[in-house]
């Protein structure tokens, strides 16, 4: 009920599924957040749309590293993308994405989901919980393994696991595609730069409130 029309910037709104589009001739993300994060209102979700618009041209593969309600991904597909793959750890932010594509019109053959294993919910795999299990059976269940496959990689998760994971979050990448992580604190900044600076090139930082998003191109081989 607190969730409204959110305009993320001139000709995009974020919208609960239960409203109108304040603005029919924008480019307007339908949602149903339920369990998942990413309803459009927070600053780091925001950056990362702004991102987004900014490097969909037409035709590009976009890679999700957790997807949360999918809506970087619906936003990637309205904007042009060829295709959207999200990975998340929770089987219930699969079923809220697999939810708010449907709400989009995004048929499977522009979305493939993800559930890669994580031990905080491996032992629940074997448990039929919600229907949930259920569910996802009827899915592809594995997890991605096509390296240096995608355009534009965006990874707005805690920042925790930024630094372990950036090695196979830029892995997914192309050479000379652009690698976008989010969720950072303007304090955790420098520590984030340093380690993608492995990787990446010509990094720039947007900001918002207190929250930055880095960005830069993955290394060409030499």
């Amino acid at each position: 009920e607190s969730f409204h029309p959110v305009e993320v910037t001139k000709g995009l709104w974020i919208v609960p599924e239960w409203s109108t589009p304040p603005d029919v001739q924008a480019t307007n993300i339908i949602l149903n957040p339920g369990l998942a994060f990413g309803t459009g209102e927070h600053a780091t979700t925001k950056l990362c749309l702004l991102l987004l618009q900014s490097l969909i041209k037409g035709g590009e593969l976009f890679l999700d590293y957790g997807t949360g309600s999918g809506i970087l991904g619906i936003a990637a597909i309205k904007f042009g993308a060829a295709m959207f793959v999200g990975v998340d750890i929770d089987p219930q932010v699969i079923k809220s994405a697999h939810q708010n594509a449907a709400l989009n019109n995004i048929g499977p053959k522009k979305i493939k989901l993800h559930l890669v294993p994580d031990r905080t919910f491996t032992a629940s795999m074997n448990e039929r919980v919600d229907g949930v299990v259920e569910y996802l059976s009827s899915h592809e269940i594995r997890g991605i393994s096509e390296t240096e496959e995608y355009d534009v990689v965006i990874a707005n998760i805690l920042l925790n696991p930024l630094p372990q994971l950036a090695d196979h979050i830029v892995s997914y990448a192309k050479p000379g595609a652009v690698v976008g992580i989010s969720g950072i604190l303007s304090e955790q900044l420098p520590r984030i730069i340093n380690r993608y600076s492995e990787f990446l090139e010509d990094i720039l930082v947007s900001e918002k409130d207190d929250w930055r998003c880095v960005s830069g191109t993955k290394f060409s081989p030499i």
